[in-house]
């Protein structure tokens, strides 16, 4: 590269660092202009440090290395001295020739091919942050010296992306734990009673510590004990009954090792364990199942004058050091309350004392606002350049000054406003937008109680009708003992108001939908649920996730997800009625809470226009996009009582819907729990299943019609679990799709199916080629042509002998093409599987590279019953040839059926009416006997 192209390069990803985008984007830019602009090498991946020392894989091209994504791929010092090495050098090394080197692990060297390639840590001021690799696979590297430094100067711009990631994340830690202590210390400013004080530091130390099991020992210097005051509102325990429990017990505080220690060293006690420790009392730990203590001192005055003890129950728990400063400060901060109300109730006796000396103080204190009513002119000057709109009435209400500031704010000049009655020049309205009437307001009060009056919640309308919100405070004018008039400083606050409002939008609601997000929702639920209880009527939450979503994600980018999110939100709130309420809670999934539900057939009929409004596709950018919607439905309070055991059941239900294809709706039923954790149980067996061998592949003959002879078989996935036995395709493999086992196990489908073929092959069947789904995810791979190649290449398969099977819904992508060119050019064959079960288009024939028309059973099965279903099977199958594509009938199982497909010469057939799948060996045999039975075919 150039060096004043690598320059720019270099401050192009320095702007994307340094403009707040996310690690995971950033360290990508890197990655990119690594692998193709600097030295197009095949493979590039960042590594991130762990805190056990190893190094995990992060964002790299490719993303998956045989089956595996990089996340998978975890590197560690002490097996790899390549490593090591750069860890301890803290730089950069070259290996052109790995054979001459042994530093590199010996065991990716070999997997992947590697001749020569380039590792660098990634290091900023001295601290490591990952690690960088790139190699090419079955070539040399052969870098320059310039592209050497171009690579080291797009990692250090890593360093600098990671570094600023953390410090970001570290500013924000340290600034919610200082919102919670000033929110906190707020509290506390407000406090007029110790008793609130203790409830306030029960609730902050609980959020902190995340434990409700808080109370407050004070100590009793006339008694000489310490008792049991107090207990947080949350707690497991009824605050009467645990200070019964205590006299019982005698619970003798004063003696109490860990008390004593806290009240003598004025320092808190950790006990994560209290069976490790023996200062604590064992009568009282036993009967409140205590596991863990935690005593922080009360100060007040300087002097100890209580503890706030949090205690674990059930299980012993430790809690970060940062957290136990954090509670500390919090206990802190109510001591300080203490100490204020303490000294309140102390200067009670001493303000009687003085009160006759302020009185005399107070004349000269009126005599000082006397001078003030005569302003000089100078005082008049700096009136006039306040920010502020200040204004004086008389105790006749007549405005008697006004400066120029105020006098802008309500539409006025100042001779319009100074002389004036004040109702007949301000319109003062209250919170909710009613006019106040004078007597009303709180003005009046401060001009005949003589009390400062302070408001931020109200308004003022300009001579135009234009309301604004004002923040303002009002003092009464004295003279001697008589009020003579108030003075009002006010400012408009409408700027304030609008980030207020901003501020709540984003908190409550969704930013692409701007519908309302799961907090929103939850506390709408969570209302809406005691309203129910009191009247005793029904509500309903119906959980909604989008079919096939991830598939437009990968495929046409995130940017046109979120365009697509929006329509969704559009049509869905075209179905709600004035009882329902939509929401979105994140990704695809969306909520709807129905209020005073009246029964199931009304949430039936909205599930039903819900799934009819997405028949139609949704057009973006002149595309048209399919979708449809899987819906669960749980009720309050038949199925739970808790918000978010309702959505879960509501979650349960859909899932439901999920597993019977999607674009239904079902109710939640109790079996759906069980059905819930054994889907978890498979999924969890599913991530070894691999591994321990329990996966096999199984093959389903093809027959040619015309030749009356097996061509080819398709290779079908069978997994055979010791406890669970032989687990249905239709249960697992939608399982693999999500968590994106599909790819590894796809991958290992994919060679097992090459292999055997080749297998058979070599036993003289020299034409019969083999036939392998792809899923969509495998298809979107960005390396699947390589995969593809590589695998052919291992088992030295002719890629003529090879057919991909993929589905309607991934040529439904404007990518999909180019896609299925770039898999041609290896050679092999692509067919369209289960053709007219998704959003068919004939298009489709003519504008992809297909070379097989597989029919889905459905219309095979249906052809002798619906004679519109045999119509539409009949011109496919012409149409078919007259595009020169084979047409192949799937799950054909009478002879009726066969006879059907003969007369419209349909070229293949495959079903249980000539073979199930068969394992290997067992095709083997009936591959070697030779010929096909006549009464067959």
């Amino acid at each position: 590269m150039p060096e004043n192209a690598r320059f720019s390069k270099l401050a192009k990803i320095t702007e994307l660092i340094n403009s707040k985008l996310d690690l995971y984007e950033a360290l990508g830019h890197v990655v990119t202009a690594i692998s193709e602009e600097v030295v197009q090498c095949d493979s590039v991946g960042i590594y991130l440090q762990q805190g056990d020392g190893s190094f995990r894989g992060y964002v790299g091209k490719p993303e998956t290395i045989n089956g595996m994504t990089l996340d998978q791929h975890v590197i560690h010092p002490d097996s790899d001295m390549l490593l090591r090495e750069i860890i301890r050098t803290k730089k950069g090394i070259y290996i052109p020739n790995t054979e001459l080197d042994k530093r590199p692990d010996a065991r990716p060297v070999e997997n992947f091919r590697i001749k020569s390639l380039f590792a660098m840590p990634i290091i900023y001021e001295e601290e490591i942050f990952g690690a960088v690799f790139l190699f090419n696979y079955d070539q040399f590297l052969n870098l320059t010296k310039n592209e050497i430094e171009s690579i080291e100067a797009y990692v250090n711009m890593a360093a600098v992306a990671i570094r600023n990631t953390n410090l970001f994340s570290k500013k924000q830690a340290l600034l919610a734990e200082k919102q919670i202590l000033l929110d906190a210390i707020r509290e506390f400013s407000l406090c007029l009673t110790s008793q609130k004080v203790f409830e306030v530091c029960f609730h902050y130390v609980g959020e902190v510590l995340q434990n409700k099991n808080i109370g407050v020992h004070i100590v009793d210097h006339f008694e000489g004990k310490i008792s049991p005051t107090g207990l947080s509102a949350e707690s497991d325990w009824d605050e009467e009954q645990w200070k019964k429990d205590h006299e019982k017990l005698n619970a003798d505080f004063k003696n109490d090792p860990v008390f004593v220690e806290v009240l003598q060293t004025k320092k808190p006690i950790i006990i994560p364990n209290v069976e490790l420790d023996p200062r604590p009392n064992r009568k009282i730990i036993e009967n409140f199942n205590i596991h863990g203590m935690y005593i922080f001192p009360l100060i007040a005055t300087g002097e100890v004058v209580g503890a706030i003890a949090a205690v674990s129950l059930y299980e012993p728990h430790s809690y970060e050091e940062y957290e136990i400063q954090l509670a500390q400060s919090i206990v802190d901060a109510s001591g300080t309350a203490l100490a204020n109300i303490l000294r309140r109730e102390n200067l009670e006796e001493i303000v009687a004392k003085r009160t006759e000396e302020i009185r005399e103080k107070n004349v000269m204190l009126e005599s000082v606002v006397a001078q003030i009513q005569h302003l000089s002119k100078q005082n008049e000057l700096i009136l006039n350049s306040a920010g502020e709109g200040i204004y004086g009435m008389d105790g006749n209400h007549i405005i008697t000054f006004c400066n120029p500031k105020a006098a802008e704010m309500l539409g006025l000049t100042i001779d319009k406003v100074v002389g004036k009655p004040y109702e007949a020049v301000i319109q003062h309205l209250r919170g909710n937008l009613n006019k106040y009437s004078f007597q009303e307001s709180p003005l009046y009060t401060a001009l005949t109680e003589g009390t400062v009056q302070q408001r931020n919640d109200e308004y003022y309308c300009r001579t135009n009708g234009a309301i604004f919100p004002i923040e303002y405070v009002s003092t009464p004018i004295r003279e001697e003992e008589e009020i003579v008039g108030i003075v009002v400083t006010f400012k408009d606050i409408t700027e304030r108001k609008i980030l207020e409002q901003r501020i709540h939008h984003q908190a409550y609601f969704d930013s692409i939908t701007q519908l309302p997000n799961r907090f929103s929702l939850n506390q709408k639920i969570k209302a809406t649920m005691q309203k129910a209880k009191e009247q005793k009527s029904s509500i309903a939450v119906m959980f909604l996730d989008l079919d096939r979503f991830k598939l437009i994600n990968d495929t046409l980018g995130h940017s046109m997800g979120d365009k697509m999110l929006e329509q969704v939100a559009n049509r869905l709130l075209g179905c709600m009625h004035k009882r329902a309420t939509l929401g979105r809670l994140s990704g695809d999934e969306f909520l709807i809470l129905i209020e005073d539900v009246i029964g199931s057939s009304e949430l039936s009929i909205l599930s039903e226009t819900i799934l009819k409004a997405f028949r139609d596709p949704i057009t973006i950018e002149e595309q048209d996009l399919f979708t449809t919607i899987s819906i669960g439905v749980s009720l309050y309070p038949t199925d739970a009582d808790e918000v978010e055991m309702l959505i879960a059941r509501a979650d349960a239900a859909m899932y439901r819907s999920k597993e019977n294809g999607g674009n239904c709706y079902h109710f939640y039923s109790p079996v759906m729990n069980k059905e819930s954790k054994e889907r978890a149980e498979l999924l969890n067996s599913l991530h070894t299943a691999l591994e321990r061998g329990e996966l096999e592949v199984y093959y389903q003959p093809k027959v040619d019609l015309c030749k009356r002879k097996i061509i080819g078989t398709e290779a079908l996935l069978r997994w055979n679990n010791p406890q669970l036995g032989f687990i249905s395709p239709a249960r697992f493999i939608p399982l693999a799709e999500e968590s994106g086992l599909i790819l590894s196990i796809g991958e290992y489908v994919l060679r097992e199916a090459c292999a055997q073929n080749k297998i058979w092959q070599e036993l003289g069947f020299e034409q019969l080629s083999i036939a392998v789904n792809v899923s969509t995810r495998q298809f979107y791979q960005s390396n699947i042509s390589m995969i593809i190649g590589n695998i052919l290449a291992e088992t030295k398969l002719s890629p003529q002998h090879l057919e991909i099977e993929i589905t309607e819904s991934v040529v439904l992508q404007s990518s999909a093409i180019e896609k299925m060119h770039k898999l041609k050019k290896l050679g092999i064959t692509i067919a369209i599987d289960d053709f007219g079960t998704g959003y068919s288009s004939l298009r489709y024939l003519k504008d992809f590279p297909i070379d097989n028309l597989k029919i889905d059973q459905s219309f095979v099965r249906n052809c002798k019953v619906d004679p519109k279903i045999k119509a539409i099977t009949s011109t496919v199958i012409d149409l078919a040839h007259q595009l020169d594509l084979i047409v192949t009938a799937e799950g054909v199982e009478t002879e009726e059926e066969l006879v059907y497909l003969q007369s419209k010469a349909c070229n293949q057939i495959q079903g249980y009416f000539f073979s199930k799948p068969l394992p290997a060996k067992d095709l083997t045999n009936l591959l070697l006997s030779h010929t096909l039975d006549p009464a067959i075919i």
